[in-house]
């Protein structure tokens, strides 16, 4: 069996020839991702686990394109994927390792996966690949089943680096696991793919991050490492009083030192609430618009989209991992992802690069699902009502003597001018419909600024 190094420079030159999509950086504020030449970059993802594992090429294909018809930015998918990755073959009969061996890479998977990152970058999306799930570092405290160790992670790490470092490929380490008492391996593979990316340890040429386990953050472990870019949660499957997303995300914004922070795995559409679907029921697309709207407006970069069959890529013949409703090719239809794009057009359609979160913009915020988020940049505010609920506003909090209100359908990406008003003392604002699902974005500009339509973006005309 050939080396892992020879396997990446087998792959090097095919892997060259296709034009890489710019390469992204953390903006000059700290706050955001950036392109090379500084142009605000929406990480917004959908969560693809089994992407490599489970897809044939066609059916890669037909996911990748949908993902990027409804202008998605990212797709998270796992390298040795979680559902037995490691010993169940990919649809052409290919393990990705021989032995379960890192250091022994089969060439015909990784064709695969070069194939799926290749697909991705030409379509306009970024692979956030990771390397392992967590389940073959650190089981739940279970160690029979570690493949990668302080000792052999750099080098898995260098034969990634060196086979996708120049592709359009953001690095998600991690998967579903604590960190705690394993940092050194995890370490040690960010340590490997930036060497092989660069042929130094030089992390200034790639993006990297952790995907933690359920209600944690890569900030426990890792905010101080030179390697971790931006900081990502698992806000998780529950509900909204029980997960707090908004408050989860607040608090790593106000770390220092400053960093980005996403929310890389918050609740799934159609996924049992709370894992307990008798009690609670499903989740649907109201559910994931507030997630992404609360996340975004207490200060998160960017968000990540998941449904319950998608990530799986649950389909006949497979066993079902907690209830998924459908086969992920219906399910990559579901409402709530065609609704993601409305979040990133809203945000793009007002200077990025200024907004900050500011709670203080609303009298009286309400929790749970109630919860309104509020956040504001350079001549604009956002405040986003998660039911509809009316809610009053402090005004003066942003530049310009007279304000032009809109009111912006998260459902439909649709905005309705509603009043010119005076930018001081406070003002009652009652949303055009209330109800759980019935969720509203109170848009306020500066009317000196000559801002277009909220949402009105030139990739959407």
């Amino acid at each position: 069996m050939r080396s892992w190094i020879a396997l990446a420079l087998i792959a090097g030159s095919a892997i060259g020839q296709q034009k890489a999509l710019p390469r992204l950086k953390v903006s000059e504020n700290q706050r955001f991702l950036v392109t090379a030449d500084g142009k605000p970059f929406f990480y917004l993802a959908d969560t693809a686990w089994e992407l490599f594992h489970r897809l044939d090429r066609k059916q890669a294909v037909e996911y990748l394109d949908k993902r990027a018809s409804q202008h998605f930015t990212v797709i998270q998918a796992v390298a040795l994927a979680e559902l037995d990755g490691v010993t169940d073959p990919n649809p052409y009969g290919h393990l990705p390792l021989t032995d379960k061996n890192p250091d022994k890479p089969v060439e015909a998977y990784w064709k695969h996966v070069d194939f799926i990152v290749d697909q991705a970058n030409a379509k306009g999306l970024y692979i956030a690949m990771l390397p392992s799930w967590g389940r073959w570092v650190n089981n739940n405290g279970r160690t029979d089943e570690s493949l990668l160790t302080p000792q052999n992670a750099a080098r898995y790490g260098e034969f990634l680096g060196k086979r996708y470092g120049k592709k359009g490929v953001i690095w998600i380490l991690g998967g579903d696991r604590t960190a705690t008492g394993f940092e050194e391996t995890w370490r040690a593979l960010a340590r490997g793919i930036a060497i092989g990316t660069s042929g130094k340890e030089d992390y200034s040429a790639v993006m990297m991050s952790f995907h933690p386990r359920g209600g944690e953050t890569s900030s426990t472990w890792f905010h101080q490492d030179a390697w971790l870019d931006f900081n990502m949660h698992q806000t998780g499957h529950g509900l909204a009083d029980k997960t707090a997303s908004w408050a989860r995300i607040a608090k790593d914004y106000e770390r220092t030192p400053v960093k980005p922070v996403i929310d890389g795995e918050p609740l799934y559409e159609d996924h049992p609430l709370a894992f307990r679907a008798k009690e609670f029921g499903y989740s649907f697309d109201g559910h994931v618009r507030q997630r992404a709207y609360w996340d975004l407006f207490s200060g998160a970069c960017g968000h990540t989209y998941g449904n319950h069959s998608v990530w799986q890529m649950y389909a006949p013949g497979r066993k079902p991992i907690n209830g998924p409703l459908s086969y992920w090719y219906e399910a990559i239809n579901r409402p709530g992802a065609g609704q993601m794009q409305y979040a990133r057009a809203l945000i793009e359609s007002r200077p990025v690069l200024s907004r900050v979160p500011d709670q203080s913009l609303v009298a009286h915020s309400m929790e749970g699902a109630d919860h309104i988020s509020a956040t504001r940049g350079d001549g604009y505010a956002f405040i986003y009502s998660a039911q509809g609920r009316k809610f009053t506003v402090n005004l003066g909090k942003i530049s310009g003597a007279q304000l032009k209100a809109w009111w912006y359908n998260p459902r439909t990406g649709t905005a309705t001018e509603s009043d010119t008003i005076p930018n001081t003392g406070t003002r009652e604002f009652v949303c055009p419909s209330e109800g759980f699902g019935s969720d509203w974005v109170l848009v306020l500009d500066d009317a000196s600024k000559g801002f277009g339509r909220p949402g009105d973006v030139g990739w959407r005309r």
